[in-house]
């Protein structure tokens, strides 16, 4: 099914898609041979899913509200298995996929977790701060660390990239104001430059620019949209940045400014089959995504799907 938008995406994206893979022989064959791959695939019944990372293979990994497993699915197929489990008590939301085959997992009671993206067993857990009070809800790589956001405390944790390290609580300063008993950090990117991190607080639906050193964040001003509330995963493709923005059923795109401290609307991307989006993650031309439901009875029975909508 062909997305609906509201506004024709520009050919800025494409040409920051062709940069972001290296090249452009390479871009082209990926998009070619993806084009007949199926753009939606069951999850199991009642997974309550809510991350998405793909790496430079055509798999997606999801993990679960329900119980932190992880599901793999090949994407020309749209055939999946359960790679770990999970457990009671486990929860995995934000993840990322490393280039040596880790699997990087926001485990929102305070914990992360590091998974061996091949078998899915766990490499590692890291606790980055006290179970209760804290939402552990997003994460992202850049430089040598994995950085997670927080969705109930104004600090994000970078954990070494890597089997063993000592986890760094960066506190949030500047512009940063923590509201109580909401979602504030939600989703989490790098800049282009790679020298500072895009946050966004959901609630009341604003982007920061934050330094990485520091911690101080500065608001990004939004130009053509007055806010991004419900905004929860970010992907960005050199200076196009995706805003899912999760009970809108919406894909806001922005264009970023080289300093990334104005983002411009260029375009929606909407769909019929988002059914609450959460977070996205890129292979070739689609943004693939995870329908969470939150609408709907989050019960054992419930039907979930992964889809994937072209960029």
């Amino acid at each position: 099914m062909t997305p609906s938008r509201r506004t024709l995406l520009g050919g800025a994206a494409l040409t920051a898609l062709a940069a972001a893979t290296g090249t452009g022989t390479a871009t082209a064959a990926a998009r070619g041979s993806s084009r007949k791959w199926p753009t939606e695939f069951p999850l199991p019944n009642g997974f309550l899913p809510e991350g998405i990372a793909i790496g430079s293979e055509p798999y997606a990994y999801m993990g679960s509200r329900a119980n932190g497993a992880i599901h793999r699915t090949d994407l020309r197929t749209g055939v999946g298995e359960t790679l770990f489990a999970g457990a009671t008590g486990l929860v995995a939301v934000g993840l990322k996929l490393d280039h040596d085959g880790l699997l990087y997992v926001a485990g929102n009671t305070g914990v992360a977790r590091t998974h061996d993206s091949r078998t899915g067993d766990v490499v590692a857990t890291h606790q980055l701060s006290e179970a209760t009070g804290h939402f552990i809800n997003d994460v992202t790589l850049l430089g040598d660390r994995a950085w997670f956001t927080d969705s109930r405390a104004a600090a994000l944790y970078a954990v070494p990239r890597g089997r063993s390290g000592a986890v760094r609580t960066l506190p949030l300063t500047g512009d940063w104001v923590q509201l109580p008993d909401v979602n504030n950090a939600n989703g989490i990117v790098g800049t282009a430059d790679g020298r500072a991190l895009i946050v966004v607080k959901s609630t009341p639906g604003e982007l920061y620019k934050v330094n990485i050193r520091t911690g101080h964040a500065t608001r990004i001003t939004l130009v053509g949209a007055p806010d991004v509330v419900n905004g929860d995963g970010l992907y960005r493709i050199g200076r196009t940045l995706y805003v899912v923005q999760n009970r809108l059923n919406t894909i806001s795109v922005f264009h970023l400014n080289p300093t990334s401290t104005t983002a411009t609307l260029t375009g929606t991307i909407t769909d019929p089959r988002f059914d609450v989006p959460t977070t996205a993650a890129r292979y070739a031309n689609r943004l693939y995504l995870v329908n969470a439901r939150f609408t709907s009875p989050q019960t054992p029975e419930t039907t979930f799907t992964g889809v994937a909508v072209p960029i």
